[in-house]
């Protein structure tokens, strides 16, 4: 029982402890990249996409982008897209949109080779008709 109290304990101040970080820095969000490129990957921009966020990766070895939609609420089946193209020169989007669908955690990745090149990338997170985009980003 006194194992049980402990750990109650640690926890609550663990709680208390991310609650005081996110009062001083003013930024929460459940979701949070979670990896799904591969290594070498390195985070160059996020946007909000409904009911997650989708983060758009960058490696500089490889010249490859990187498109991956994280849910705000891990373990939870939602619909996800994850997007990505090279601007003015793909007509068509590399995207999930094939095998979207529900999913728990993420949607993706999508890869582009995008070395000298700007990029478009998006998502979408629970309602299927709500689509983010930024357009003509991330140019290098």
């Amino acid at each position: 029982m006194f194992r049980s109290k402990r750990l109650g304990s640690a926890v609550a101040v663990l709680g208390l402890t991310a609650a005081a970080t996110v009062a001083a820095t003013g930024t929460a969000s459940a979701a949070s990249y979670n990896g799904g490129c591969g290594s070498g990957y390195s985070v160059i921009g996020s946007k909000d996409v409904g009911d997650g966020k989708a983060y758009i990766t960058y490696n500089g070895s490889t010249g490859y982008n990187c498109v991956v939609t994280v849910s705000d609420t891990p373990g939870t089946a939602m619909y996800l897209d994850a997007r990505l193209r090279i601007h003015r020169t793909d007509v068509v989007w590399k995207s999930t949109e094939m095998d979207a669908g529900h999913f728990q955690y993420y949607a993706g990745p999508v890869y582009v080779y995008a070395k000298g090149s700007c990029i478009d990338y998006g998502g979408s997170a629970g309602n299927s008709s709500y689509i983010q985009i930024d357009y003509n980003v991330h140019c290098g």
